[in-house]
């Protein structure tokens, strides 16, 4: 009996041992080449998922002279997307309808600037004129950052594919000399359907976990962006209603100011500056990127520059207000990212 229970054990543990020896032998055997081969098929995945997140979405940006071209297309739409009516008032491209900020953004849990309910945004759409189909250009106040958070607000509502940004916004439109006018844009109301992209948007309990992957892990998949100015991210200048100055552990620095000319010319940097801008700061292509700054205001920009360049983006809506105010997230200050 015990030599049979012997023979079973030892019998188990040769099968058991069985495969391990096989692919010990298969390696030893196996011809170079095969693992050159696997190599080359790793190496090409790489660079294809480089590639992929090199490749610049040339259709989200379009030029002052382009827009003069086709300002009188049926399906199209110009938003002008400003703080205060006046500065539609005061000019906007002819045709142009007016978008307010506080349209397309709420306070949520006392965090401001959150995506307003789905539902609303669906009727403001469709108040707009902007049905299911056409080409939507933005443009706008504060050197392109309000009408970034409209394609934002877009792309979440499966919807950014049709937006796009006219380069230099009102601005450069002004300086050529092209026509304005300070009439109200009359307009039909329009039948627009939300299909709303949850990725697009990250939620606290979600950045908690991207927080510490992005500081702890060697080569994360992620890499989140703070779009704050430096004094901000570093805690010197904490920014308005902050008490605990600093940034999200693991997160990278990159003012979104830098990505235009300046803010009296807001056209944005040639693809070729904006890649190095975003490798200096160690936004790696083949990485996704979240962005976040004060209320998510200036990640908006981030967000519309990142996707442009070709990468995976997401936002932390409640942004650094909301983290603050978490008062167990973790909070790093000075330039160290963790």
């Amino acid at each position: 009996m015990n030599s049979i229970h012997q023979f079973t054990n030892r019998r188990s543990a040769f099968v058991r041992a069985w495969p391990l020896a096989c692919a010990l032998l298969l390696l030893l055997i196996s011809p170079p080449y095969l693992f050159a081969g696997q190599q080359q098929r790793r190496a090409s995945a790489t660079r294809d998922a480089v590639a992929a997140a090199s490749t610049v979405r040339a259709e989200m940006l379009v030029s002052t002279e382009w827009l003069a071209k086709h300002i009188n297309d049926s399906r199209l739409v110009i938003l002008h997307v400003a703080r205060d009516r006046a500065h539609y008032e005061q000019g906007h491209v002819p045709g142009a309808r007016f978008v307010a900020w506080a349209d397309i953004t709420a306070t949520r849990g006392g965090v401001p600037n959150e995506l307003p309910p789905v539902a609303a945004l669906q009727q403001l759409f469709q108040k707009l004129g902007i049905g299911d189909e056409g080409r939507i250009v933005l443009y706008g106040d504060n050197a392109g950052l309000s009408p970034a958070r409209a394609y934002f607000t877009l792309d979440y509502l499966g919807h950014g594919h049709r937006a796009t940004l006219l380069d230099g916004g009102i601005e450069k439109w002004r300086s050529e000399r092209r026509t304005t006018s300070t009439e109200s844009t009359a307009h039909q109301s329009a039948q627009f359907t939300p299909r709303v992209s949850s990725p697009r948007v990250v939620d606290l309990d979600v950045m908690r976990d991207l927080s510490w992957t992005a500081a702890n892990i060697d080569a994360p998949n992620v890499t989140l962006l703070d779009a704050r100015p430096a004094e901000e991210y570093t805690g010197v200048k904490p920014g308005d209603s902050i008490t605990r100055g600093g940034h999200i552990p693991g997160a990278v620095n990159l003012f979104w100011m830098q990505h235009v000319v300046s803010r009296e010319n807001p056209v944005l940097k040639p693809v070729a500056e904006l890649r190095r801008l975003y490798d200096a700061a160690g936004v790696a292509p083949s990485r996704a990127v979240v962005t976040y700054c004060r209320t998510g205001g200036q990640s908006s920009h981030s967000y519309f520059v990142a996707k442009y360049l070709g990468y995976d983006v997401s936002m932390y809506d409640g942004s650094f207000f909301e983290w603050d105010k978490s008062t167990d997230a973790p909070v790093v200050s000075g330039e160290q990212r963790k």
